[in-house]
Order: structure tokens, then sequence, then C-alpha cells
């Protein structure tokens, strides 16, 4: 009997049922396959095999000396595939842990509602604590499920241990203290913003897709980032913050209202930022499905995938938010 460098499981349960039940007819309806195809499965294992495992007649089905050394090892085999399966199928049971970034966000918690719905039995737990270069790290040390998040703003060593799905082209903002000159417009050029310094999470080591996204935006533009800063936590240190240091802070248009500030549309070319639902590759649990879908039905019920007239996106997100064009 020859050893093949790999040999599939299928094959070993549809030998085991037959050596179990010395007829193809009833083998076949134990596992709920035609006969036919059975019967395939079992000519294939003995020609990879390159030995005869049965002798047929018209009358009977036996095992020969092959089938018969082959059949313990079939069976432990198949019993440590169960074994892992039910391994993992009992993981699934565990809640799926998706990280929204920021309180007041609407992509990633509108998608997450949905998911809820869609599977009930799941427990699936938010967290607030990271924008998407902070939480790779989690995802890919199976600290965390999912996330939210400019996907091509990761580095191609994070990237290429994630798996993600475009949910939203969502269109990106500017926040501004109340007395401003630019918050009496209620749209804000991306050329106004010329001359200032904007805020975009430099040196905060968790949202670097996104001072580079800002980066991308202002190149050739005249505006400055601001420097690193501690960050702010809560409305109120935010609005504090902001009242002090009077420096814009770049956003996105369903960026949650803070105290003593306002929130205006960048057009001029309109900016988007691109969200991903990003997780771990290989990452196999029902509240995952949930979200995917979840994800699907609401950018499509939303128009979030469809980008405005005049949109603006770097070309290495326009590579990941559009993969096959």
């Amino acid at each position: 009997m020859s050893v093949p460098a790999h040999l599939d499981p299928r094959l070993l349960r549809a030998f085991v049922a037959v050596a179990e039940e010395l007829h193809f007819t009833r083998a076949a309806a134990a596992l709920y396959v035609a006969q036919q195809a059975l019967s395939r499965d079992v000519r294939r294992l003995e020609r990879e095999l390159g030995a005869e495992l049965f002798l047929r007649t018209t009358r009977q089905v036996t095992l020969t000396p092959d089938g018969e050394r082959l059949l313990p090892h079939a069976r432990r085999v198949l019993a440590a595939q169960d074994d892992l399966l039910a391994a993992f199928a009992a993981g699934q049971g565990r809640p799926l842990l998706v990280d929204l970034n920021t309180t007041g966000l609407v992509t990633g918690r509108r998608v997450l509602l949905r998911a809820r719905e869609l599977a009930p039995g799941c427990e699936l737990m938010a967290r607030y604590e990271s924008g998407l270069t902070g939480a790779a790290a989690d995802l890919l040390a199976g600290r965390l499920d999912a996330s939210f998040g400019r996907f091509a703003g990761l580095e191609a060593a994070l990237r290429s241990g994630l798996e993600q799905q475009p949910v939203r082209y969502e269109p990106m903002a500017v926040v501004l203290p109340e007395d401003h000159p630019l918050a009496r417009l209620p749209e804000v050029p991306v050329s106004a913003l010329a001359g200032e310094t904007v805020y975009a999470g430099a040196g905060n080591p968790r949202t670097r897709e996104w001072t580079d996204l800002a980066l991308r935006l202002f190149e050739g533009r005249s505006v400055r980032l601001a420097p690193p800063q501690p960050l702010a936590v809560g409305d109120e240190e935010f609005g504090r913050v902001m009242a002090k240091t009077r420096t814009p802070v770049l956003a996105v248009v369903d960026f949650p209202p803070m105290p003593g500030t306002v929130r205006r549309p960048l057009v001029g070319p309109v900016p988007l930022s691109p969200v991903s639902l990003v997780w771990r590759k290989g990452l196999s649990h029902p509240g995952l499905d949930a979200l995917r879908r979840a994800a699907a039905e609401t950018a499509r019920a939303q128009g979030w995938l469809t980008r405005p007239a005049g949109a603006w996106i770097p070309a290495a997100d326009e590579a990941v938010m559009n993969p096959g064009h």
C-alpha cells in the first residue's frame, strides 16, 4: 500500500461507512449521500492508496487484508477530526468581541445592532478602545475578533494576517470651535483650511491609519497637522482641550456632537474615509457571519458604498475598496 502526501477525510469516512455496513446502499443512506457518489469516493481512495480495500460480488461486500489494516487507522483519524471540530464548535459559543473605536460613531454601531438582530443567539460585545492600527495587533493575537477602519492605512505585515469587507465611504468633516471664522459656513471647502493647523491624531500609535489619511488629503494644500498631544477622552475633556487650543479637528460627518464645537462637512473635493469590517484570517464564528451579512445589508440599504461626484480617496484605498477594478 503506497502512502499519499495528503488524504481527504471525506474519503476515509466513506470507507469506514462501507466497512461497517458491508453494503454500499446502506452506507450511502447512513451518510446521506448518493450511492454513486459513495462508490466514487471509495474508488478514489483505493487509487490514492494503491490498494484494493473491498472485494465486491453481486451478493456481498467484504474487506480485503489491506482494508482490514486500514480500518482502525481510519477510525482514529476520523475521531480526531470530530474532536477538533467539536472543540472549535464549542469555541464558537463564546462572545464575539468587536471594537467600535469611539462611542457615538454611526457606522460600526449600526452594523453591530443589525448583526445582533440577525443572530440573537450570539453574544456580540462592543468595546471602544482603539483605532484600526491599535486594534490590528489585538486581532492578530486573538484578543479581539473584529474592528472597523481604514484597511489600506495598515502596514502590509498587518494586512497579510487579516481579511476585510468594504462597508462605507464615510464623508469627512472638520470639528471647529463654535466661534471659529469657518464655523459660519454650512460646508467648509478643503482649500479654506489653508494656513490652519488641524489635529488628526498625530503621535497616537493606535490611529496611524487616520493620520496617514490626513497627510494624503492635506498634501500640497498648505494645511499643517497639529503636533502630538495627550489624547482627550470624553466629551467634557475634548471640549475643554478644543476651547484651550482652538485647533480644528479632522473627523467624519457622523462624529458625535461635542460641547462648544460645530461639525462641518468638507467639500471641494468631498474627502472620503474608507471604512472596512476587518477580522483575523481563518476566524470562524457565527457572530462574524452575522456581522458580515449585516455590513453588506446596511451598506446596500444606506448607499454607503456609492461615492458622491467629485469625491476624493487615495489610490491605495481605491485598490482595497474596489479589488476587482
